[in-house]
């Protein structure tokens, strides 16, 4: 095929969220409208005044890779690799016919807090003691690069950091690299580990994040009046995306058509979003998919719980939308697994796959009070039985950068 003419579908998906490993957990913790936000333990915690988080749950990095492996990996390059596995196996790939070509493209902030104990062993201790590891296992290049010397991968490898949006410009990027032929297999997504007192500290500091300490579970509630913030989460989401002709050569199980994605920057405010730029992303994806907003069924949104966000996504919503932002659903994952960063829009692409195959869109859960300035269907508390052939995914930045994705179901 010429270049730019190679349809990309779906035909593998991994995931590791605060529910736990796998996408069977992922699902069951979305589809049943449970909370996975707790209460974070220890000494480390008690100043702070955030103290809850989305973190995964007993997290064994051995069952992934090999012990000295693990070692010399971050918690978000196991997480990377974790979750790529299991796409792998869910796409059914002979990696020793595929390695030559296969890449990777993964969207992390990496180990942005990781160097101040290293700072600290340097200032007291000397040289000596900082760890002869800690570049090779805290740069953000080291999920990606990782996961695919584990996987022996040959083909491009690329690491993506545009703040909340990294999960899913990593998807719509690794789309245009298959579309132009550079690639016929692709992993993709996003991975991060950043519960960390600094960056808790940071963020409560702008008030970025819920003091719901005492009921975690009730802290993360997108779109609802009394939100106060978000909860900081974790996790890792990867897609495995072929070219089309390449996924049916070898007989694929088809999951979904990534069929196009748009991309905009704020160029208002460091921290504030902007309607107008969020509207700019999602307009760009659909018509990069060849989709007019009244074809979408459901919109998974960014929906962080912070007063400014939602209330900015509603307003960016309807301006795409039109009278159809009235009819479409409109539900956040964050208000169960909290807010991943940089790995939030392919945790929650990897969802949205879910939420097609299953034919069921994942509630806003916490929902208990009207917003007048968010008044859109945002599926309260419920998961909704729904048939979904076109899903709209948005993910956007701090710091202004926006990304959306078009998952279709698949047509030959």
């Amino acid at each position: 095929m010429r270049p730019g003419s190679h349809r990309v579908v779906i035909t593998g998906i991994g995931a590791v969220t605060p529910f736990g490993v796998g996408v069977e957990a992922f699902w069951e913790g979305l589809r049943s409208g449970r909370s996975a936000v707790r209460r974070l333990e220890g000494p480390e915690w008690e100043a702070l005044p955030t103290r809850i988080g989305a973190v995964v749950p007993e997290f064994d990095a051995a069952a992934h890779m090999d012990a000295r492996a693990a070692r010399r990996t971050a918690r978000f390059g196991q997480f990377a690799v974790a979750a790529a596995r299991e796409a792998l196996r869910h796409a059914g790939l002979d990696l020793e016919r595929e390695a030559e070509d296969a890449g990777v493209v993964l969207g992390t902030a990496g180990g942005l807090f990781a160097s101040g104990y290293q700072e600290k062993l340097l200032e007291e201790k000397g040289p000596r003691r900082v760890d002869p590891l800690f570049v090779t296992r805290h740069g953000p290049h080291m999920a990606a690069a990782r996961v695919a010397r584990e996987l022996g991968l040959r083909g491009p490898n690329t690491t993506i950091n545009s703040a909340c949006a990294s999960g899913a410009d990593a998807i719509g990027q690794a789309l245009n690299l298959i579309r132009l032929g550079h690639a016929p297999v692709l992993l993709a997504g996003g991975s991060e580990a950043i519960t960390h007192p600094v960056t808790i500290a940071s963020l409560g500091i702008v008030g970025a994040l819920s003091q719901r300490n005492e009921e975690p579970e009730r802290a993360s509630r997108p779109f609802d009046r009394d939100r106060d913030g978000f909860v900081l989460g974790e996790g890792a989401g990867v897609l495995v995306l072929e070219s089309e002709e390449h996924a049916r050569a070898r007989g694929a199980r088809i999951l979904a058509e990534l069929a196009g994605a748009g991309w905009s920057f704020d160029a208002t405010d460091d921290t504030a979003p902007d309607a107008e730029g969020q509207a700019l992303a999602m307009a760009r994806a659909l018509r990069d998919a060849g989709c007019r907003p009244e074809d979408v069924d459901w919109v998974k949104a960014h929906g962080t719980s912070t007063p400014l966000n939602d209330r900015t996504e509603t307003a960016a919503i309807k301006l795409v939308f039109g009278e159809h932002a009235r009819r479409v659903p409109v539900s956040s994952m964050k208000s169960m697994i909290g807010h991943a960063a940089s790995a939030s829009g392919a945790v929650e692409a990897v969802g949205a796959v879910l939420a097609m195959l299953h034919g069921t869109i994942p509630p806003t859960i916490n929902y208990e009070t009207p917003d007048p300035d968010c008044d859109l269907d945002y599926v309260p508390n419920a998961a909704r039985p729904a048939r979904l052939r076109t899903v709209l995914v948005n993910a956007f930045g701090l710091g202004g950068q926006n990304a959306a994705l078009i998952l279709r179901a698949y047509e030959p």
